[in-house]
């Protein structure tokens, strides 16, 4: 994996851990030379060695703080995990899919693209036993429409609110994105905060004490209307600054964990996410 410098040199949190171990190391080295009769010239040779060392530790900290591929974080006394990987083969009891708000099973480039999450589910696992799947939704009890797209062409009728699940065996396909006529996913932002807030109320619903693996909602494809911009970092930290606020409770050895696909790992500073602990 290629290493793109995301964390300054001079980060607080990296000051942080360093003040941490220096603040050790002082003591030691204090107590070492009050109890150990030296002359002055070795005291400055140890003292040399002492802080090139410290020099050589503090630049570990930063590299290995830009290197490593996955963050813990304790939220609400949850156990969050956040990682580099990829979400079909994450070891997980449950696995989150989006799908658009009227759970298409239609993988034409048009209706759902091959390339997308949604659309590599859907061939992975059904390929061309797609009414199957069809029915699985279809006999989900919990799922209560919102309304009928009678003019719809192509594709479902029936549309689905935002955040909603459909339990599909271990997988918890979720209703992520609006449609438009012409096909295409987008949304407000304030729908995504409510999708997400809704979502975790369902999560709370089915996932029974398993571990609950989910990648990052809305990245791709969607179009954020007015956020043009929007990162995956903000994505992922509007996703856990929504499990905060949901005060929804992991019991270990349950946890949450958020998988970044492996080629997106350059885009997210995974240091960062500890202020999300605050």
């Amino acid at each position: 994996m290629k290493w793109i410098m995301k964390i300054s040199l001079f980060n607080k949190r990296i000051w942080h851990q360093f003040y941490g171990i220096l603040s050790g190391i002082s003591v030691l080295t204090s107590i070492a030379f009050i109890l150990i009769d030296i002359g002055i010239r070795y005291k400055i040779y140890i003292g040399l060695v002492v802080l090139a060392t410290l020099v050589v530790l503090y630049f570990v900290i930063w590299i290995y703080s830009n290197k490593r591929k996955s963050i813990t974080l304790n939220i609400n006394t949850s156990e969050v995990e956040v990682k580099f990987g990829d979400i079909f083969e994450e070891q997980a009891d449950l696995k989150v899919i989006g799908f658009n708000e009227y759970f298409d099973t239609i993988v034409d480039d048009t209706i759902i693209s091959a390339s997308s999450l949604n659309g590599q589910y859907i061939r992975k696992f059904y390929g061309n036993k797609v009414s199957e799947l069809d029915t699985l939704i279809n006999s989900d009890t919990h799922l209560v429409s919102e309304n009928e797209n009678s003019g719809r062409n192509k594709g479902k009728k029936t549309q689905y609110k935002l955040g909603t699940i459909c339990v599909v065996n271990d997988y918890l396909l979720t209703a992520l994105s609006h449609f438009d006529e012409n096909n295409k996913a987008y949304l407000e932002i304030n729908d995504y905060i409510n999708c997400l807030l809704n979502f975790w109320n369902e999560v709370d619903r089915v996932y029974a004490g398993r571990t609950v693996a989910l990648p990052i909602l809305g990245s791709g494809i969607t179009r954020f209307r007015g956020y043009e911009n929007i990162t995956d970092q903000e994505l992922l930290e509007l996703i856990i600054w929504t499990f905060k606020v949901s005060r929804i409770k992991f019991t270990y050895p349950s946890k949450v964990k958020i998988v970044v696909y492996d080629k997106k790992s350059e885009r997210i500073n995974l240091l960062r996410l500890k202020n999300l602990e605050l």
